[in-house]
């Protein structure tokens, strides 16, 4: 898996929006699965016989992606009229608004001379009858699927004006066994739950991982012998590294901004406080010094506040402060309790699970404590996590199931509307989205 994930292919941009659109085509992202754009997306043409399988590979992981956003509608191939090959010397824009298709995509795959394959697409708008944007990327065969999701990105920007996710992985708590005696492993997987591999062997119980801003190396807590220790786990390479042992944790640390410093809950004495600890130094710095249970703290984006979770006012609450720890303040003030709060990367909104009237809630607040929305509901929910854009979180759910209860991942988008199961070979608990990869 080394160097799997670094940017080994190079990226060329062939083709620019013209200047004289009739109207610019634009996927409202704020509408969710209310008006989901048709869009057409082809299979590419091979340019040799080596290429065949990506011909339709790809275009089906595009679509794939595409389509589970909510902001996108598929249409049929069947429904086409013109092939693909033809596409290439002309496109013929009457025949796909024939079909109601308001976007196209097509492309093509080529064998270079070195062994590695060259993936090209382009994106048009079919009613104002002009190419948005086109890509070349170079990269070796068997990383056909990251290209696929890096077009998928390039054209949910070019349509949404946001930052696409595709080009991401989750790490996530495989679970599996009987309730009793639950397996618990690290699992990583790509975002549409491809590519899964197990990173620990089960022998020891895992919790919480937490990606650091650089993608490549993540935190756990993992129970060794019943005492409880943070790692840090290079992906790139495989090693793991012991970053302490710290009795009385129950959440693995997350990670500032800068990948530098890493902030916990620790318990002493009986009383649970928020530490940040230096990476270098592993010097550790109070922040909190509550009779209270403060606990779940989260950066801001900027590294300059952190979120966190308290019960000083009596019941579960969330609460802003300095990254220093200075001007501590409470931020929610409805009904039930307030938990788990995770800053957006945007830094617009907070996600947090509530906990009303026996039903577990996921939600998102803005920082100022106004603008609470919740987006979904079940039995149990926890373990709120933001894709890199700010757009959709995921989340896990507990279902009962006879006299024991499955764990299965989920995402939803800010509007509400979307909410998907993802795709892992079994149970999964406490996912932590990555950032785009690089």
């Amino acid at each position: 898996m080394k160097n799997m994930f670094r940017s080994i292919f190079f990226v060329t941009l062939f083709s620019v929006t013209s200047q004289f659109a009739h109207a610019e085509l634009r996927v409202d992202v704020n509408k969710g699965t209310m008006n989901p754009i048709p869009i057409a997306v082809t299979n590419f043409v091979a340019r040799d016989p080596s290429g065949q399988e990506f011909s339709t590979s790809i275009p089906q992981v595009i679509a794939s992606d595409l389509s589970g956003t909510g902001l996108f509608r598929m249409i049929d191939p069947r429904a086409f009229i013109q092939d693909a090959g033809s596409m290439q010397t002309q496109i013929r824009f009457a025949e796909w608004k024939a079909i109601n298709a308001q976007a196209l995509v097509n492309g093509t795959v080529t064998k270079t001379p070195d062994g590695r394959t060259r993936v090209e697409f382009r994106l048009f708008d079919v009613y104002g009858q002009q190419q948005l944007t086109g890509m070349a990327y170079m990269t070796t065969p068997q990383n056909w699927r990251r290209i696929a999701h890096i077009i998928s990105d390039e054209i949910y920007k070019r349509l949404t004006g946001e930052g696409g996710y595709f080009d991401t992985r989750i790490v996530y708590i495989a679970e599996s066994g009987p309730a009793t005696k639950r397996i618990k492993r690290l699992a990583i997987m790509d975002q549409d739950g491809a590519n899964n591999r197990y990173l620990t062997d089960g022998n020891n119980l895992v919790l919480t991982p937490r990606f650091s801003p650089n993608t490549q190396t993540i935190t756990y807590l993992s129970y060794v012998g019943n005492k409880p220790r943070v790692y840090i786990y290079d992906l790139e390479t495989g090693r793991q590294e012991v970053v302490g042992d710290f009795n009385g944790m129950t959440f693995a640390p997350r990670f500032s901004p800068d990948g530098g410093k890493v902030i916990m809950t620790l318990s002493k004495n009986g009383n649970s406080d928020i530490y940040t600890m230096d990476l270098r130094s592993k010097s550790p710095r109070k922040l909190t010094d509550s009779p209270a249970i403060d606990t779940s703290p989260s950066y801001s984006p900027d590294g300059g506040k952190v979120a966190f979770e308290s019960d000083r006012g009596g019941t579960q609450q969330i609460y802003i402060m300095n990254a220093d720890g200075s001007n501590q303040r409470r931020i929610t003030f409805g009904d039930g309790r307030y938990a788990s709060p995770v800053w957006s990367p945007r830094g617009d909104l907070i996600a947090f699970v509530k906990m009303l009237k026996g039903q577990f809630y996921i939600g998102v607040i803005r920082p100022d404590g106004t603008g609470e929305r919740l987006l979904s509901n079940a039995f149990h929910m926890e373990g709120p996590t933001w894709a890199p854009n700010g757009r959709v979180i995921s989340f896990f759910k507990e279902i009962p199931s006879g006299k024991s209860r499955v764990a299965k991942l989920y995402s939803i988008d800010l509007t509400g509307h979307n909410e998907r199961q993802l795709k892992v070979p079994g149970d999964g608990s406490d996912p932590a989205w990555s950032p785009l990869n690089p």
